[in-house]
């Protein structure tokens, strides 16, 4: 079953023109999502989802994600943005 977003225009961005462009390595660039540049997840810490280490000093590396860049992730991403606004939502 088709989900609603597949196939359409916002759903996926590519700047091939990007000095960075593809950011992460891959086999298939003409699927790399440009659209998550900075990944949305990230602020989720550990609950991201993601493929990513901590550095020694004990920073988020995201280098081996290719999570938001991957076309048929768009669902994904945007199904966690409760998530990431709850972290911004004003406690009592």
């Amino acid at each position: 079953m088709a989900k609603k977003w597949e196939g359409k225009h916002y759903s996926f961005f590519q700047n091939t023109q990007c000095e960075y462009f593809p950011c992460h390595k891959t086999d298939k660039p003409e699927d790399f999502n440009c659209l998550f540049c900075y990944c949305p997840l990230y602020a989720l810490g550990d609950r991201c989802g993601g493929n990513f280490r901590y550095t020694e000093k004990g920073y988020k590396d995201c280098t081996n994600c290719m999570i938001p860049h991957q076309r048929q992730n768009f669902g994904r991403i945007t199904s966690r943005y409760q998530d990431i606004a709850e972290l911004t939502r004003r406690k009592p």
